[in-house]
C-alpha cells in the first residue's frame, strides 16, 4: 500500500510539474518571450559597423526618468513629437483633448484645445510645418498648421483623411510617424489584430495616397502605441505599452535592434509603465511619454563608455 502512496504522491507532483511547464510555455508565447530571447542572441552577433548603420538602442541609457509634466495628471498624455524648427515636442491628452507643447526637458509651454476632437492618440509633424493627429476613435488623421498665437483647434474646420477599419473600436490606430525619405506617413494599429501601414501624404496632385499594409509579421509585440522615424537610417521605432518595449525596424518592416523598458534595464530605476509616445531629436536623443503624465530622455553612451559598460 505504502508504495502505491508513494507512486501516487510522485505521479501528483509529475502532473504539476507539467502543468507549470505548460503555463510557462504558454506565458512566454504570450509575452514573446522566447522571440526576445532569440533575437537577443542574434544581436550579439551584429557588427559594429552594423550598429553605427542603424539607431541601435542597446547603446541608449535613460538619463531622465519619471518626471512629471506639470498639470497634465489627469490628462493622459499620448503620442510624441519632435519639431526641428522650434526644437521643441508636442504630445496630445485624450483625456481632456488638448495639443501640449514640451521643451527639450518636459516643460510644459503651451497648450491648446482641441474641440470637436473624440480620443487624439497620436501626434507627429510633417513636412511644410503641418502637424497631424490621430484620433483613435473618429479613426481619422487630421492635418494642420499651427500658430505662434494658436490657443484652440476645431476638428471641423481641419482637413481630415478617414483610415478606415470602421470596427476597430479601441483598437485601432496609435502610432503615427513621418517617412521624410519617401514622403509618406507611417502608421501604427495597435492591436486586434496590430500592424504597420503607409500612407502616401500628399499623393499625387495634392490627394492623399492609399493606406497600404506593411510587413509586420516578424514583431515580437503585443500591441503597438507609438512610432517615430529616423530620416538618418531610414529605419522607425515601435513602441510597445504591454511588451513594455521599443523596437526599431528597418524600411522593411523587419528587426534591427531592441530595449527593454522594464526595471533596471538601460539605467532604468523603475519600468515605464503605460508608455504611449516616443520620438527622436535630430542629435538622435529618444524621449518617451507615459501615461498619466511621465516623461523620460534616453541618450546614446559614447563608444568608450559602452565598452566599459559590457567589460
Amino acid at each position: 500500500m505504502s508504495i502505491w502512496i508513494a507512486r501516487l504522491v510522485r505521479l501528483r507532483w509529475l502532473i504539476v510539474l507539467l502543468f507549470l511547464l505548460l503555463v510557462g510555455a504558454l506565458v512566454m508565447n504570450y509575452r514573446h518571450w522566447d522571440d526576445r530571447l532569440s533575437f537577443w542572441a542574434e544581436e550579439q552577433q551584429v557588427s559594429a559597423i552594423e550598429q553605427q548603420q542603424s539607431i541601435w538602442l542597446p547603446g541608449y541609457r535613460a538619463v531622465l526618468q519619471g518626471k512629471p509634466l506639470q498639470g497634465l495628471e489627469g490628462d493622459e498624455v499620448s503620442g510624441l513629437t519632435y519639431s526641428p524648427d522650434s526644437d521643441t515636442l508636442f504630445t496630445v491628452t485624450g483625456k481632456h483633448p488638448q495639443l501640449i507643447e514640451l521643451t527639450l526637458d518636459g516643460q510644459v509651454m503651451r497648450r491648446i484645445d482641441l474641440l470637436g476632437f473624440a480620443n487624439p492618440e497620436g501626434v507627429e509633424m510633417l513636412a511644410d510645418g503641418r502637424l497631424a493627429i490621430i484620433d483613435e476613435r473618429k479613426r481619422t488623421l487630421t492635418t494642420f498648421k499651427l500658430g505662434a498665437l494658436t490657443r484652440s483647434l476645431e476638428f471641423a474646420d481641419l482637413a481630415s483623411f478617414d483610415l478606415g477599419f470602421i470596427d476597430a473600436g479601441n483598437k485601432g490606430f496609435e502610432g503615427i510617424a513621418w517617412d521624410s525619405r519617401n514622403e509618406r506617413v507611417l502608421l501604427g494599429k495597435e492591436r486586434g489584430p496590430l500592424g504597420l501601414f503607409s500612407l502616401p501624404f500628399p499623393g499625387e496632385d495634392g490627394a492623399t495616397g492609399v493606406l497600404q499594409p506593411m510587413s509586420s509579421g516578424h514583431l515580437f509585440l503585443r500591441d503597438i502605441s507609438s512610432l517615430t522615424y529616423d530620416a538618418r537610417t531610414g529605419h522607425a521605432l515601435v513602441l510597445s505599452d504591454e511588451s513594455r518595449l521599443l523596437l526599431e525596424v528597418d524600411e522593411q518592416g523587419e528587426p534591427v535592434s531592441f530595449i527593454s523598458l522594464s526595471r533596471g534595464m538601460n539605467g532604468l530605476r523603475g519600468g515605464i509603465e503605460q508608455a504611449e509616445g516616443v520620438t527622436m531629436d535630430t542629435a538622435g536623443n529618444i524621449y518617451i511619454v507615459s501615461e498619466p503624465n511621465l516623461f523620460y530622455v534616453l541618450r546614446k553612451e559614447p563608444v568608450a563608455e559602452q565598452s566599459t559598460v559590457a567589460d
